[in-house]
């Protein structure tokens, strides 16, 4: 090898999820010496397009409409892998791995690399063409890609079962910076400043998006029968959407009487001292969840967390949080209840295992390397 190799990165478009984050992370860390990077968005561009393109990496925007595949968009973005040939096609998420996949076929040889960022497809919530292109993607996986990567071990199951070369498929899960997402008691203090309420309050996060998939609904019941139980609680959500300009959202927390005590912080560009802040984090999740960014970072930050037993959320908590079945407020309040009445110095415990976890398990030195080792051995597989 005479110089760095050439990787080209397709995503179905780089806002702010799951799966543009674990891109955003991994060029953040990858050896530039050993490979060299860019972009390609099918839809448009994002936040973090622009931290992309704030690293050096250059990012194109195909500007393909969002919905099932247009042929002429495969045409144009084979064109594009031909005039600037990588080394590698990695591809995230299933849009992303069926026009990427066909396009790199086209363009010449390089080696497709798909990436599976969800578990289940919720039959009412997830768009029809979504689960066409799915079943596209089964159909071709024993031919398009080199590999296929899961985020998560239930999601790999899961695709296998629904027609994916399992022979193909390899688990690398999400990492996380263990220096960014540490404790931070003076965060701790200046959010509940910030917030206006007492420095004692016990607070409980969800950070996502406002979307069908996060059930905020189902927390925000949860959170009525906390409330009665628990004294001092307040409840803290953030992410898109996540504002009281959002009707529904406001509407689900005012016909429970709940306005007082939550807060709605929108979209936040300091989520680790806000993950650092939080007695307890929470992740309602009720579908489609593969491997949680959120429940990591706060794992990270020392945080003890309660989830919704979706995709691998109960392998990521382990015995340091408490797992409950999803869409079941009721089971979901007994566990917050239960973690915030435990004692502060056996929350803070949970919290030091929480961190020991990632750091054992997630850290994000350790990703960035399989992904490394896997893209090398690829290439030479290929040659």
């Amino acid at each position: 090898m005479t110089g760095p190799l050439f990787v080209t990165h397709i995503i179905t478009d780089v806002s702010t999820g799951g799966a543009e984050i674990m891109l955003l992370k991994l060029l953040s860390h990858i050896d530039r010496q050993l490979f060299t990077a860019r972009v390609i968005s099918l839809t448009s561009s994002g936040p973090i397009g622009d931290r992309l393109e704030a690293l050096g990496i250059p990012v194109q925007v195909l500007g393909m409409r969002a919905g099932f595949p247009d042929p002429r968009a495969v045409v144009h973005l084979a064109s594009w892998l031909r005039s600037n040939p990588p080394a590698l096609v990695q591809t995230w998420m299933y849009h992303a791995d069926l026009v990427g996949g066909i396009a790199a076929r086209l363009a010449g040889h390089a080696p497709v690399i798909w990436g599976i960022r969800n578990s289940n497809l919720d039959v009412v919530h997830s768009r029809r063409s979504t689960r066409w292109t799915v079943k596209a993607c089964a159909l071709l996986s024993n031919y398009l890609p080199a590999r296929i990567v899961s985020c998560s071990e239930t999601a790999r199951r899961i695709h296998i079962n629904l027609g994916y070369a399992a022979n193909k498929m390899l688990v690398i899960p999400n990492g996380f910076d263990l220096d960014l997402f540490r404790p931070d008691p003076q965060g701790r203090a200046s959010l509940r400043q910030e917030l206006g309420v007492s420095p004692e309050a016990r607070l409980v996060g969800l950070v996502g998006r406002f979307d069908p998939q996060k059930d905020h609904r189902t927390f925000i019941q949860a959170a009525s029968k906390v409330k009665n139980r628990v004294e001092g609680v307040e409840f803290l959500l953030c992410g898109d959407g996540i504002t009281w300009e959002n009707a529904q959202l406001a509407g689900w927390i005012e016909e429970r009487g709940l306005r007082n005590c939550f807060h709605l912080l929108g979209r936040r560009e300091d989520i680790p001292r806000l993950s650092a802040a939080l007695d307890v984090a929470c992740s309602s999740s009720a579908y489609g969840e593969a491997f949680s960014n959120v429940l990591g970072e706060a794992m990270a930050c020392g945080v003890p967390c309660v989830v919704t037993d979706v995709g691998d959320s109960a392998y990521i908590v382990g015995e340091t949080g408490k797992v409950v079945p999803p869409r079941d407020p009721s089971a979901l309040s007994g566990a917050l209840v239960e973690m915030l009445e435990l004692s502060p110095d056996k929350r803070l415990e949970l919290g030091v295992e929480a961190r020991k976890r990632t750091q054992q398990s997630f850290d994000i030195h350790a990703v960035v390397h399989d992904y490394e080792q896997l893209y090398l051995r690829t290439i030479t597989s290929s040659a």
